[in-house]
């Protein structure tokens, strides 16, 4: 029974780690591609649950929300790239730095106005709600759907980035810009592109956490952290980084929470503190030089 209900646990924690690999990695790609430390991120995953739930609340699915609601954040994403965050790329990184910390609040303080304070439920679709056996007990299906559609947004951003022409010039342009510039390559709209696609998988993140979290204005506030602590212990700017810590992140906090759950949230920063201790750079980012 002891290893029955251990092996339920780490289920709900690749669940959660599905949920953390979608919060970082917008915030991974946008600092990998513009060098932005984007701390409107958290904001911007609320936005996007909001979103959802007022298009499936529209068109009475949660479908049509899951599909609009990232596409309609991203050109959001866009439009701060444009106005906002391209004004800025020639500027001191704390610039950006302290941009994105006010547009959070902004961001969050307009949702307080329209939607108000209180949270809003977010129901499981009918299609996935109910559990199945997974051969160590009873699972909720919307919860492995969502691992399941986490992985498939990894196969598919993979497949853009390796074997694409778009991906291959994101990959270039995030290694050395001067060359793509030398090259004939528009920077510029190449970063535009990246960070409306960044913020667009922010807010599917959003979208995919809001049956399984309150939504509500201040939903982002830990969501900024989660995304923060699995940067860096992933590696500042390396997705794969971002995608193997989410998981061990997951995990940890799971079983944590199962033996000491008030010790649940600070085992993540507990284990970010660790590896930085031997890895100062991430398990999967780049040594300084001359480190």
């Amino acid at each position: 029974m002891e290893m029955q209900l251990i092996g339920m646990q780490l289920l709900s924690g690749a669940v959660l780690g599905a949920i953390l690999v979608m919060t970082a990695l917008g915030f991974t790609i946008i600092f990998g591609m513009l060098g932005v430390v984007n701390f409107a991120h958290g904001a911007l995953f609320m936005i996007g649950a909001y979103a959802g739930v007022a298009i499936a609340e529209q068109t009475g699915s949660f479908w049509w929300a899951l599909l609009v609601a990232p596409i309609a954040v991203g050109i959001i994403g866009l439009l701060i790239e444009r106005f906002l965050i391209r004004p800025l790329y020639n500027r001191p990184a704390d610039d950006s730095i302290l941009l994105t910390f006010g547009l959070g609040y902004v961001l969050v303080e307009g949702v307080r106005i329209v939607f108000g304070n209180d949270g809003i439920p977010f129901s499981t679709p009918s299609a996935l709600v109910g559990v199945v056996n997974v051969g160590i007990g009873y699972f909720p299906i919307y919860r492995l759907f969502v691992i399941a559609s986490v992985v498939l947004i990894l196969v598919l951003l993979w497949v853009g980035l390796e074997k694409t022409k778009f991906g291959l010039i994101v990959r270039a342009g995030s290694r050395d810009p001067q060359i793509m510039r030398v090259l004939g390559v528009d920077m510029r709209k190449l970063w535009f592109i990246v960070f409306g696609i960044g913020v667009g998988l922010t807010a599917l993140g959003g979208i995919l956490a809001a049956p399984m979290r309150n939504v509500s204005p201040e939903m982002g506030t830990l969501v900024l952290a989660e995304a923060f602590v699995v940067t860096v212990i992933g590696g500042l700017g390396s997705i794969l980084g971002a995608v193997i810590a989410g998981v061990l992140v997951g995990v940890v906090v799971s079983l944590v929470s199962l033996f000491a759950p008030e010790m649940a949230t600070i085992s993540m920063f507990a284990l970010m503190a660790l590896v930085l201790l031997f890895r100062p750079q991430g398990l999967f980012g780049k040594a300084a030089a001359g480190a």
